[in-house]
């Protein structure tokens, strides 16, 4: 079945992998990782907030719609909205 939604543009070949981040930034206590992943012929905009809380380590992953045409961009997008995240909604995030 999932050879046919491919053959029909059902579903994507390429799959996000649980790589290594591409980049990495401490920021105000948070972790921010970039881990973008190649949809489509191009590089997806994701990545990982984390912060130790309490002795526990919370993680909340995000992927938003910008795509770019190589991986050093979007890892550099992906940075970037990490910060935005932190700064907006903070701890949050978590809950």
């Amino acid at each position: 079945m999932s050879f046919l939604k491919k053959l029909f543009g059902g579903g994507s070949s390429e799959t996000p992998a649980a790589a290594a981040p591409a980049k990495q930034l401490d920021y105000n206590g948070y972790v921010i990782k970039a881990t973008p992943y190649k949809e489509q012929g191009q590089w997806q905009t994701c990545g990982t907030v984390s912060k130790e809380i309490d002795g526990a380590m919370k993680e909340h992953r995000f992927v938003r719609a910008d795509r770019f045409a190589d991986e050093a961009s979007a890892a550099d997008h992906a940075i970037l909205k990490g910060q935005q995240i932190v700064d907006q909604v903070g701890a949050k995030i978590f809950e």
